[in-house]
């Protein structure tokens, strides 16, 4: 008997006490769209293909109690890790763009199959990336 195979990544979540701050850098600096909010619990952020979650770690501990949304409960503490995907001139561009937000720079490389990436941190102090899709090329 075959099982089903997942095809793509429909929406990524990372942690944020500071919801003001992820939802201004997110959208300030990365450009990103927010498309809902519930105050002191999460902000959620279009892309062209995903949505980005950021929650509250503590908010999302607690039980919603809304029969209709019976979302488990979830949360994670310490920084996160999330890729976004650029070419290697989009790359050459957000780094100038995050540079000019005084956005420290914490990595740039080539990996061994060539593939570039930039790595910096959101005011959480979670990890980003921007690299080239073909880092996962096979």
């Amino acid at each position: 008997m075959t099982h089903p195979h997942p095809t793509a990544i429909l929406e990524s979540a990372l942690y944020a006490d500071d919801l003001e701050a992820a939802e201004s850098f997110y959208t300030t600096v990365m450009g990103l769209a927010v498309i809902a909010r519930t105050e002191g619990r999460h902000v959620f952020f279009k892309l062209a293909s995903g949505i980005l979650l950021v929650f509250n770690p503590h908010a999302t501990r607690i039980p919603t109690g809304n029969p209709d949304i019976p979302v488990p409960t979830h949360g994670a503490t310490g920084p996160g890790h999330l890729c976004f995907a650029a070419t290697r001139s989009e790359i050459d561009t957000w780094r100038d763009h995050l540079t000019e937000h005084s956005i420290p720079i914490e990595a740039e490389f080539d990996w061994p199959n060539g593939a570039r990436s930039l790595y910096f941190r959101d005011p959480a102090g979670n990890s980003l990336e921007i690299a080239e899709p073909r880092l996962w090329s096979f």
